[in-house]
């Protein structure tokens, strides 16, 4: 096992990395209530937690380490390589960083920042004008900035999954669709019967395939 290149405690990838997502995401969630901070925060929480084992102290790597060796004794379990731990239990070859999974968690997080971006400018533009945000991707979901960061969130647990961030994503996830449902409450108080004829056209989270198809999925 060659460690002389150091994998861990680079603490300036941890900032870079750390404050390179967050700000990006903040570009475009630009958040003004309680709420906003909230959402927001509980994401970036998980982004920092991410790179800290990422590039800092690989914690989980750390208690995994001796089943790690055990089950798989060609590995170096503090390598960096060893992080993407789907592709070690999955038993792909080669560089993990050109498997198709990781090329799909960086299609889920390159989506989710996309997604994010073109909510954010429906959602600004409708507020500055008073009216209920329908178009772009909020005429396919009522919630897309919360879908937003749950994809990018998925993309990076498929990409580096630690024991910390996978008891947080769903925590996360609970939290934000009942950060939704508290937002349609006050939404359905502002617009009225603008806002339920909008709930009755569009699914809550997930697009239909078809906009003839039947039922409002919730």
């Amino acid at each position: 096992m060659d460690h002389t290149i150091p994998a861990y405690g680079l603490w300036g990838l941890v900032v870079l990395n750390s404050l390179v997502f967050i700000l990006f995401a903040f570009s475009f969630f630009r958040p003004r209530s309680g709420r906003d901070w909230r959402t927001f925060g509980t994401f970036a929480a998980f982004i920092v937690a991410l790179f800290v084992e990422m590039y800092g102290v690989p914690l989980t790597l750390f208690l995994l380490a001796g089943w790690l060796q055990g089950r798989y004794p060609q590995l170096d379990p503090l390598s960096h390589d060893a992080g993407h731990l789907w592709s070690t239990l999955f038993g792909l070859s080669g560089n993990p960083h050109f498997s198709l999974l990781h090329i799909f968690s960086n299609i889920l997080i390159f989506g989710g920042f996309l997604l994010l971006a073109s909510a954010w400018r429906v959602l600004y533009r409708a507020q500055r004008q008073g009216q209920l945000a329908q178009s772009g991707p909020y005429a396919r979901i009522r919630h897309p900035q919360y879908v937003a960061f749950v994809l990018i969130m998925a993309g990076f647990l498929l990409q580096w999954p630690t024991l910390l961030t996978l008891l947080m994503f769903p925590v996360l996830v609970v939290m934000y669709v009942r950060l939704a449902r508290r937002e349609e409450q006050s939404t359905r108080d502002a617009f009225g019967a603008e806002w339920e004829a909008y709930r009755q056209r569009v699914p809550t989270f997930f697009p239909r395939l078809s906009r003839a198809s039947g039922s409002v999925a919730r």
